[in-house]
């Protein structure tokens, strides 16, 4: 069936708890685009998405003079246009409440109360992204992505401006074998895992998407060969909005902690429950951070 992609007419407004740093946000986003399936500048982003097997877009960007953003949908999408929406918050983070984050943060969020967890449309993309990302530079996991949508990703019979294609199904990725994914760089190991996996979500044996709770999700994928803590932990966060994770072993996470034991580090954010996901976030940035006592 070929759609033909343009614009459904109708703004649909996205409210949110102001503050909203749209160009931290966007800024995440846009550095990880995959280019055919991602299109942004510094007021708008957009991206393909399929639903119930049928193709679309949709863009946001802020809507002036208000605590929201507008969200446009492509006239394909819009008989499916709330479970475009719910995905897009989720994607956004726009039902975060920057008041009761703060609150528990303290200090740590005050430079930048705006600051949201970026995640994802699809639970599947997001966790091929996180599998992508293991042990290599950001920069690194979005060339191994982008490369991935391009090769196997299905093209749309027509792009509306930048956008041409969409990710690839679990389906496609699982029909794949460990010399096609070395092909564009990823490294054997990794290749198997992502074959793996995409082979598990294809057949019904793994959620990744709806996931009910995230304890369950994330005891799922840490039976998937390959998928460790830190994956597990990072594909939570970002495809199911988990708020209460915290990335102990991450490089940078290690960094801002100097001469603690992971133990340690654990005890100490305990102070932030139930928003450790957020201080991951905001101690990324924060490269002047100290903790408590360490001065």
């Amino acid at each position: 069936m070929t759609v033909e992609l343009q614009w459904h007419p109708e703004i649909i407004p996205l409210p949110y708890i102001p503050p909203f740093d749209w160009a931290l946000v966007q800024g995440f986003l846009r550095t990880r685009a995959i280019v055919g399936v991602e299109a942004s500048d510094a007021m708008h982003y957009q991206r393909t998405l399929r639903i119930e097997g049928v193709p679309g877009c949709y863009q946001v960007s802020p809507l002036p003079g208000e605590a929201a953003l507008a969200l446009r949908v492509s006239a394909s999408l819009w008989p499916w246009r709330d479970e475009v929406v719910r995905r897009v918050r989720r994607q956004w983070d726009l039902d975060a409440d920057p008041q009761a984050i703060g609150a528990v943060l303290g200090p740590l969020a005050a430079a930048r109360p705006g600051l949201r967890l970026a995640g994802s449309v699809h639970g599947y993309e997001q966790t091929v992204r996180g599998i992508l990302g293991q042990l290599v530079s950001v920069k690194m996991a979005a060339t191994l992505t982008e490369r991935l949508a391009a090769r196997w990703g299905e093209p749309l019979a027509q792009p509306l401006g930048q956008l041409d294609r969409l990710f690839p199904t679990p389906e496609r990725i699982a029909a794949l074998t460990v010399d096609d994914l070395r092909a564009i760089g990823v490294q054997a190991r990794r290749s198997a895992c992502l074959i793996a996996l995409s082979r598990a979500v294809a057949e019904g044996v793994l959620e990744v998407d709806a996931v009910p709770e995230v304890e369950v999700g994330m005891r799922d994928l840490l039976a998937q060969p390959g998928i460790g803590p830190w994956t597990a932990n990072y594909i939570a966060m970002r495809a199911w909005a988990a708020r209460d994770l915290f990335l102990t072993t991450d490089y940078l996470i290690k960094q801002r902690f100097p001469g603690m034991t992971p133990g340690q580090i654990v005890r100490y954010a305990a102070r932030w429950r139930p928003f450790r996901s957020y201080a991951t976030l905001h101690l990324w940035h924060a490269a002047d951070w100290v903790p408590e006592g360490s001065a």
